[in-house]
């Protein structure tokens, strides 16, 4: 049987204990231990304080800050609406008056050169001298040189052929001569779209001659003038060529003079630069 807090019991007989007054509990001075130490007084056991809730307070300011954020910018949005649209201030550039009349005279083709090129491009060719005739081996037709005319003169007329188509040609146009026995002149104008590639320029610079002298072109950047070394076989007459290669714009110049005797490097150095100046 358990012991009692008053009592204690032996063997036979109940003898009564003195027991000794409950001595008094001190704890700390505070608002949440004032209960338990008025419980230690009258002889009571102590309750354990209770922890305090943390972070009520917090969260009360938290939500208080959000309302009154929402509230404001309701607020403003609702005053906004109802003000009229502020002018903006005017622009810096001054206010100028429109003209009358008719406008600007277009640019004459000396200074526009798209307004001659895009033109006729026979028109730009050198004129054939008087007393000349026109070979029947000429692959132009009516000054106008075609696409697949243009190929088939050249060697590698298949490969050619798929070049232009490549490099963007547009047209072509050209002029040719001959003079007594041997001697003939070619000149061919060949104009590309160049939408992606500076064709012109490229087509004027990629000519493969070998064995030449060459000089350049006065005024003419890329333009360059040839003269071969003669052709000789047996039973013919030595052939000797000269060439002439530049571009101005989106046009490729050729020319080409053929004899049976040296050519002078001023001839094919005056066609050149007499057909540029048309350019």
């Amino acid at each position: 049987m358990p012991e009692s807090a008053g009592s204690a019991v032996s063997a036979g007989s109940v003898e009564s204990v003195e027991v000794p007054a409950a001595e008094s509990v001190e704890l700390p001075e505070s608002a949440e231990s004032a209960e338990s130490a008025e419980s230690a007084e009258s002889g009571g056991v102590p309750s354990v304080p209770r922890a305090r809730r943390r972070g009520r307070t917090a969260l009360l300011i938290a939500t208080a800050a959000v309302l009154g954020l929402v509230a404001g910018t309701c607020a403003g949005y609702l005053v906004q609406a109802d003000r009229e649209p502020t002018k903006l201030p005017p622009l810096s550039q001054p206010v100028v008056a429109q003209a009358k009349g008719d406008g600007p005279e277009p640019l004459s083709a000396a200074q526009d050169h798209r307004v001659k090129t895009d033109g006729d491009l026979r028109k730009l060719l050198i004129s054939r001298p008087k007393g000349t005739k026109v070979p029947d081996w000429a692959p132009e037709q009516d000054g106008w040189l075609t696409l697949a005319a243009y190929a088939d003169s050249l060697k590698n007329a298949d490969r050619e052929f798929t070049d232009l188509i490549k490099a963007e040609f547009r047209r072509g146009a050209g002029v040719s001569w001959t003079e007594g026995r041997a001697y003939s002149v070619q000149i061919r104008l060949v104009q590309y779209r160049q939408e992606e590639y500076l064709s012109a320029a490229a087509q004027a610079s990629g000519w493969d001659v070998r064995e030449t002298r060459s000089w350049p072109v006065p005024g003419a950047g890329d333009g360059m003038v040839y003269l071969s070394e003669p052709e000789r076989k047996a039973g013919y007459l030595p052939f000797y060529k000269a060439q002439a290669t530049a571009s101005r714009g989106d046009i490729a110049m050729e020319i080409w003079i053929y004899d049976s005797k040296p050519i002078p490097k001023s001839k094919i150095m005056d066609l050149a630069e007499r057909q540029l100046e048309r350019l």
